[in-house]
């Protein structure tokens, strides 16, 4: 998952940097959106895997 927002990102930045604004937003926030469920995906993994270390 982090590989596509990392994806996004450069889409958004090459689209931005040719002049397509709309193009770059629309991909700087679907980069963003996946970036955040990545996170919550990755405290979620962390925390279960504290709780089975603990048994």
């Amino acid at each position: 998952m982090l590989y596509w927002a990392l994806v996004f990102l450069v889409v958004a930045l090459i689209a931005g940097a040719l002049g397509f604004g709309g193009i770059a937003g629309a991909s700087a926030g679907i980069a963003q959106i996946l970036f955040y469920i990545f996170l919550v995906l990755l405290v979620i993994s962390l925390v279960l895997g504290l709780f089975r270390r603990a048994r």
